[in-house]
């Protein structure tokens, strides 16, 4: 049988995000002291860097000193590319003895050198972004259990935080529900899970049919959603996904500030009533009575006094609960799922 993708992360950790400008692309060290506080040690960051995490900055010296078990490389830059100076210190972190976990597309042990430093330190290579083997082609068929899955109009806009938010109030609720991990950052929060974008194109809907099988009439599964199908780069992955899925329901991750893709500044970004409208038309194919069920909105750059305000009107437009997660909670979409779903709480 084919199994999930699973990683034992050796804490604490010591978050590399070298020289990164951009918090988009350090999306993985972020997820991982929002989730993990407990478990990170300190940041590392070069000359030049503008993205802090809020925690404290240790050089790779302090941190063997205190004992960090793993350097997880914190950045997702678009292409997966490592900076060639940085590879210096990453196998100086190796041969220290701390494990190597990577969630880029790239393998560890093709790095020359590397495998002999980790072997020198007695540390591990772990590449979280590795699907199983033989994974099936989707076939579409209707499955007990509910599934729920976030989606948005771009990538880097909340869906691995709403999932996880969301799958917690459920939990609270009573209600038996279980996160489902579809990229790097949620796998190693969630120690399991299948690197959607790395699997080839024609096993997406296959893997996503795998990862969330059928369970309990009762079961939730929230379900880590990927790039977009609005994306020009990252379409493919969102659309086998939400086919694979079935989702029951769906959650719209929405940042009210950002017009344009991020990364991609050519292509502007549609609408809230088109993402809604475009995921329940494309969602249909595999799941008829498919509904979005609520918007999870990134308040962080709205001004405070606003914010109140903003979520009221999307909610009284939207006729769905309207939160941000990480200051509200996802009790409302939770009471709201429940009562649109029959499941008692």
């Amino acid at each position: 049988m084919t199994s999930l993708t699973r990683v034992r992360l050796k804490p604490p950790y010591l978050l590399l995000i070298g020289a990164e400008t951009d918090p988009t692309f350090a999306k993985t060290a972020q997820g991982i002291v929002q989730w993990c506080p407990d478990k990170v040690a300190g940041q590392l960051r070069f000359d030049g860097c503008e993205v802090d995490l809020g925690v404290p900055d240790l050089t790779l010296n302090q941190a063997a000193d205190a004992g960090c078990g793993s350097l997880v490389l914190g950045v997702a830059p678009v292409g997966g590319v490592v900076p060639e100076s940085w590879w210096a210190v990453i196998e100086q972190a190796a041969r220290a003895g701390m494990d190597i976990v990577s969630g880029l597309h790239l393998r560890l042990r093709d790095r020359p050198g590397l495998a002999a430093a980790a072997e020198a330190g007695c540390a591990r290579l772990v590449d979280v972004r590795v699907p199983p083997a033989n994974l099936p082609v989707g076939n579409g068929k209707k499955r007990s259990g509910r599934r729920i899955l976030t989606v948005a109009a771009d990538c880097a806009i909340g869906k691995k935080y709403t999932a996880l938010a969301l799958d917690q109030s459920l939990r609270r609720a009573g209600a038996k529900s279980t996160c489902r991990a579809t990229g790097q950052t949620g796998i190693m929060i969630a120690g399991e899970g299948i690197p959607i974008d790395s699997v080839v194109a024609d096993f997406i809907s296959g893997a996503a049919e795998l990862l969330s099988p059928a369970n309990d009439p009762d079961h939730f599964d929230v379900i880590e959603g990927q790039g977009s199908i609005f994306h020009p780069g990252y379409s493919g992955v969102a659309l086998g996904l939400l086919h694979g899925s079935q989702p029951d329901g769906f959650v719209v991750c929405h940042d009210p500030l950002r017009e344009r893709v991020s990364g991609w500044p050519h292509f502007t970004l549609p609408p809230l009533d088109e993402v809604i409208e475009t995921h329940i038309r494309m969602g249909r194919r595999t799941s008829p009575d498919i509904r979005c069920i609520g918007v999870s909105v990134n308040t962080s750059r709205l001004p405070a006094n606003e914010r109140t305000a903003y979520l009221e009107r999307l909610a009284e437009g939207t006729g769905l609960p309207c939160v941000d997660p990480l200051i509200d909670g996802c009790d409302a979409l939770v009471n709201y799922i429940l009562d649109v779903s029959g499941t008692p709480g």
